[in-house]
């Protein structure tokens, strides 16, 4: 770059910055997760969440922790969801009328079907098998 005037030279440094800052936007909105999560989430293992109970009738509850979400949509039934968004692996953050949120990018999702209502996602949430076992409930395999 010596044989460049010095005007040359900004016009070229500002086009590295500019392709610099492209390549971290792109890697920020990838579906490979900063957060370390996997692209393709799976449960790997039994995961006890207590109380059966704890999940209304016709509502849902957020299991944080174990990075599930469960409906109750009848008495003694019950679907759940990995609680992680599916455009960035971002964990939801609170379910509000049977809507999970990612805090993320803003997507919501039915976490009574799984199913994207607003993106980025386009991917519904990936469902998980869930037993009810002598009052409690355990997701994951061989739940």
């Amino acid at each position: 770059m010596s044989g460049l005037s010095s005007a040359a030279r900004r016009t070229v440094l500002k086009g590295v910055a500019l392709a610099g800052a492209a390549g971290l936007g792109a890697a920020a909105c990838s579906t490979d997760s900063k957060l370390g999560r996997a692209k393709d989430p799976v449960l790997d293992k039994p995961v006890d969440l207590g109380a059966a109970d704890a999940v209304p009738v016709g509502g849902a509850r957020l299991y944080r922790e174990q990075r599930v979400v469960v409906s109750c949509p009848a008495e003694g039934e019950y679907k759940a969801f990995l609680a992680q968004c599916t455009h960035a692996g971002c964990p939801l953050d609170k379910v509000e009328e049977l809507e999970g949120n990612c805090p993320c990018h803003g997507s919501r999702f039915d976490v009574t079907t799984g199913k994207v209502l607003v993106g980025p996602a386009t991917v519904p949430l990936h469902e998980v098998p869930i037993t009810a076992k002598a009052g409690k409930l355990v997701a994951g395999p061989e739940a």
